[in-house]
Formats: C-alpha cells, sequence, structure tokens
C-alpha cells in the first residue's frame, strides 16, 4: 500500500492551510483557479509587481471563511517572496481580540508583526515615538509592565498587548487613551516605520514590504452603540485611515460586507476606488444542477494529492480505490462538500477516524449524516425562509439576515460566465426539511 496513513491524517486537518514556502506543503496544493471564475491571487499579485511596485496599495480579499483564503494568501506570500519582496503574513485572530477591537489595535498589530519580522533578518528600528508612547502608557495605566523601554519595538507593542488581553477593562483604558493619538500613532508607524523598513530593505536588495492580514474576516458580527455592527466601524467608518499604511497592504475583509448598503462606501474608503476580490466556493454543479465535471475532478484531485503527493495527477486516478471502495463514494463526499475546501477536509478527516482506507460507503453516508445534522440543527425557521428565497432565485441580498446565512455556510457562492450565483449548502439540501418545501414547491436546485 502506497498510502501513509499518518501523513494522509496529517495533511487532511482541515484547521491548517498549506504553507505554500514549503517544498513538501506545495505537493499538496491544487490550483483551483480555473473553476473557481478567474485568477484572484494572481491579480493581486500583479497589483504589486507590475502595476504598482513603488506605489503603496492596499487590496481588499474575502470569501467563505474555510474556502482557501489562507493556503491562497499563502501562496501570494510565497510568489512575492520570489520576486524579491519582503512579506509579512500573520494572522489577525493569533494577535487581536476579534469581539472587541479598534483601528489602534490593527495598527499597533501590524507595527508589532512587521517589527518582529524585520528584526528576524537584523534590521532594528526604534521608532522615538512609540519610546514615548510605551512610558506615557505605562504611567497611564499605573499597571506593572516589565518592558525595557529601549528594547524593541516588537516586544514592547506584545508585552502591552498581552498586558491588556488579561483584562477586557484595561483594554478599554489603554484604548480610550490611544484613540485620540490615532493620527501620531499612524504618521510614527509610517515614517519611522515603514519608510524606514522600505529603505533598509530596498538597499538589500529587495523590492519592497508587503503587510498580509489574514481572517480579520472573523472579526465579530456585533452591534455598537452608535447602531453600527463592529465590521462596518472599521471597515468603513474608519476604511480611510486603514488604507494610510505606507506599504503593499492586504487585508481579509468579512464576506458579508460586499452585500451592505455601504459597499461603495466599503469600495471608496478602504479600497480606494476599488472593489474586494472574492475568493468562491469551488463549484461542483451548474446553476441549473447538473454536475460540473471539471469543478468534480479538481475536488477528486485536491483529495488524492493529500494522500498520494508524491504522484502524478494522472497516475493518482489510478489509486482511488485505495482511499474507497469506490470511485462513487470519493463522488459522493466532493458532491456534498459543495467545493468548501474545509468542509471536504473535514469530511475526510472523520472517515480515517472512523476506519483505515478504503473507506466503505456506509462510513462514509455516516460522516455525511453527522455533517448534515450538525449544520442543520442550527437553523431556525426565519432562517429556513431565507435558504429558501435564495434557492428561488440564485442570488442573495443585502439584508443582515442574509449575511448571516453566508457566514454559517447555509448557502454558498459560485462564479461562471455569467457571474454569481448562490446555492444551499448541498448537505442541507438532503434534510427532512427541505425536501418537504421542494416537494411543496415543485421547485428543482
Amino acid at each position: 500500500m502506497l498510502l501513509n496513513l499518518e501523513r494522509f491524517y496529517q495533511a487532511c486537518n482541515p484547521s491548517q492551510p498549506l504553507v505554500m514556502g514549503d517544498a513538501d506543503a506545495r505537493r499538496y496544493y491544487i490550483d483551483f483557479a480555473a473553476v473557481r471564475g478567474g485568477k484572484i491571487i494572481e491579480a493581486l499579485q500583479r497589483t504589486i509587481t507590475r502595476i504598482s511596485p513603488d506605489a503603496p496599495t492596499t487590496q481588499l480579499f474575502t470569501g467563505h471563511i474555510g474556502c482557501g483564503k489562507s493556503t491562497e494568501l499563502l501562496r501570494l506570500k510565497a510568489e512575492l517572496e520570489l520576486k524579491k519582496f519582503h512579506v509579512v503574513y500573520f494572522e489577525s485572530t493569533h494577535v487581536l481580540e476579534m469581539v472587541d477591537l479598534d483601528v489602534t489595535d490593527i495598527f499597533l498589530a501590524i507595527a508589532g508583526q512587521v517589527s518582529q519580522s524585520l528584526e528576524s533578518i537584523k534590521i532594528r528600528l526604534k521608532p522615538s515615538y512609540f519610546a514615548k508612547l510605551f512610558g506615557e502608557i505605562i504611567d497611564f495605566l499605573q499597571t506593572p509592565i516589565d518592558m525595557e523601554l529601549e528594547g524593541e519595538l516588537s516586544v514592547g507593542i506584545a508585552k502591552i498587548t498581552a498586558k491588556t488581553k488579561e483584562s477586557p477593562q484595561l483594554r478599554r483604558r489603554l484604548r480610550d487613551y490611544l484613540e485620540p493619538r490615532t493620527l501620531n500613532i499612524l504618521h510614527s508607524i509610517n515614517n519611522e516605520l515603514l519608510a524606514r523598513a522600505n529603505e533598509e530593505l530596498k538597499a538589500r536588495g529587495k523590492k519592497g514590504l508587503v503587510v498580509i492580514v489574514d481572517n480579520l474576516d472573523r472579526v465579530a458580527i456585533r452591534p455598537l452603540p452608535s447602531g453600527r455592527s463592529l465590521p462596518e466601524y472599521l471597515f468603513i467608518d474608519r476604511g480611510e485611515q486603514l488604507r494610510k499604511l505606507n506599504c503593499h497592504m492586504v487585508y481579509t475583509i468579512p464576506l458579508g460586507l460586499t452585500f451592505s448598503n455601504d459597499s461603495a462606501q466599503l469600495q471608496h474608503r478602504l479600497g480606494g476606488g476599488v472593489a474586494p476580490k472574492v475568493l468562491p466556493m469551488i463549484p461542483v454543479r451548474k446553476r441549473t444542477g447538473e454536475i460540473f465535471t471539471p469543478g468534480l475532478d479538481s475536488l477528486q484531485q485536491m483529495v488524492l494529492a493529500r494522500a498520494f503527493p508524491t504522484i502524478n495527477p494522472a497516475e493518482r486516478l489510478h489509486f482511488i480505490t485505495e482511499l474507497f471502495e469506490t470511485r462513487s463514494a470519493l463522488n459522493r463526499l466532493c458532491l456534498i462538500s459543495g467545493g468548501h475546501v474545509r468542509d471536504l477536509l473535514g469530511l475526510l478527516f472523520d472517515c480515517i477516524r472512523e476506519q483505515d482506507p478504503p473507506f466503505s460507503k456506509e462510513c462514509v453516508e455516516l460522516v455525511i449524516q453527522r455533517h448534515r445534522d450538525y449544520r442543520a440543527n442550527a437553523i431556525d425557521s426565519p432562517e429556513w425562509d431565507l435558504i429558501f428565497q435564495v434557492v428561488q432565485q440564485q442570488r442573495v441580498r443585502g439584508d443582515i439576515e442574509y449575511h448571516t446565512l453566508l457566514r454559517s455556510l447555509f448557502v454558498f457562492e459560485y462564479r461562471d460566465h455569467q457571474g454569481v450565483w448562490f446555492a444551499i449548502n448541498p448537505v442541507l439540501a438532503e434534510t427532512r426539511k427541505f425536501k418537504s418545501w421542494l416537494e411543496e414547491n415543485n421547485n428543482r436546485i
């Protein structure tokens, strides 16, 4: 048997994106651009490397959580590095409180991550403003923070943010203190950190600095006293400030904002007039409901690549029965995922936990049933009504309820030659609730 079960299990971990700078990880990668409906990452890269290499750009990137954004952004990082750019990539969920954050939190996170990355290649910048600011913060908070003010910028930011993470009250006090100083913080980051970083990098033969902020699409959708949601406040109301950083920036943003009544404001303020790039699902069916063979074949290759990374794509097809008792069982898993990469990996992950390959039809159906029940249990009657509307119209409107449908993965977004269209998550199409509605209305999906 060619299959290494332990390696296969690790490769199917749905919580781990592929680190595209790693040669072993790249063997698992499948390029879905041809079936997704466009070369999204290539467009982001071209903007930086070809169109505007010397002038800062701000680009917005979004899509369903779990559709492969992080893997694609890590591919962007690897390819930009090949073009001699210094790339700072970080997951905002690791350094920010996603339920409670402000623009100054994002600025400090970016400054800290850029500083840390530069320090790793022996570029040590110590903005004088931040040295003064740290002293003021310690005095203001009146809480002990073990920190050498002459130390590295990244260390200072890390220690202050770590301290405030311990206490929401302390975090609010710090935010209230920093908010009137936002412009000064931005000015210092631009002039004392980013501008000098670009100079140092170019002196070393680099083309410039790129910062990729991943996972900002996971900002909590919660109302603020102003009546705005937190994502609307951050990315629309404060979007112009986030766009003023003096280097190439790539932000992930919540997909729901692209359906907001303020989507034009988002495009103008944060995007600088350019609409966000959206990474859609991998289509496994056409609008008409027929199987979309190129999409299905691509997903098959993704599954087989995780199992047999050293075998070329054409040869992998001969090893399907090493993984599944029948090819139809593999097709079944790919189709029920709806082209959602993380869901497909999660289904595979569960199959491996149930039995050794080749996976039986019974094993596949058991895993699908569990997945279906888990998704369906979260849906209430008003949400079902909205899902039915999406199925009938194949489109999503800008109401907040629709944002819920997208964020909860009740409906998926696809693209074809006619443009954007939406469909129910295939696993939900197999629920009794949906089948009953379908029979009553004599509709087709």
